[in-house]
């Protein structure tokens, strides 16, 4: 029997790829082009100390992360979208690492944001601005996370992780 090819399963794949890319980029990885302070990632062309602007880097082909960056311009944030069909490659410059992945990535204050992280930690962040991490994130795309939202209301149980210059990973509470 064959299974059809679903956005779902595209989407596991292109993770998987990922992952195995980030997995062979970190072992060599250099700091990302525009330097670093603080520990935290910088993106040319994006005010850092402007707390209120993010750049949002998408891949093309997924709705969900528009519907993440309406989430975050409703939360008052100043959102460009860009979209990128290399992602992976954004990844691995910004220093998240592969088990962490998913399928959009935020840049504001200086901060990497991976994934359907909600914005109540984003400001938590924001505010915090902790000096021994690079950014936060969700893994994956858990159903009910925001941009994520299920026509039946289902939800996935999820954490937002926190991951550091040097690798480390940990929860992020807000």
């Amino acid at each position: 029997m064959k299974i059809p090819m679903t956005r779902r399963h595209l989407l596991g794949l292109v993770a998987a790829g990922s992952v195995t890319a980030l997995a062979a980029c970190s072992s060599a990885s250099s700091p990302p082009a525009g330097g670093e302070k603080n520990g935290a990632a910088h993106e040319p062309g994006v005010d850092t100390a402007n707390v209120r602007q993010m750049l949002v880097y998408r891949d093309p082909e997924c709705g969900c992360c528009e519907a993440w960056a309406d989430i975050a311009r409703k939360a008052g944030y100043d959102v460009i979208v860009e979209n990128r069909s290399d992602m992976a490659a954004v990844k691995a410059r910004y220093g998240v690492p592969g088990q962490l992945a998913s399928c959009h990535t935020a840049i504001i204050g200086g901060y990497a944001i991976e994934g359907h992280v909600p914005m109540r930690q984003v400001a938590k962040l924001l505010v915090d601005k902790p000096r021994n991490i690079r950014g936060i994130a969700v893994p994956g795309m858990p159903r009910g996370s925001p941009g994520m939202e299920m026509p039946d209301g289902s939800v996935d149980a999820f954490e937002v992780m926190a991951f550091g210059s040097d690798g480390k990973v940990s929860e992020f509470r807000a």
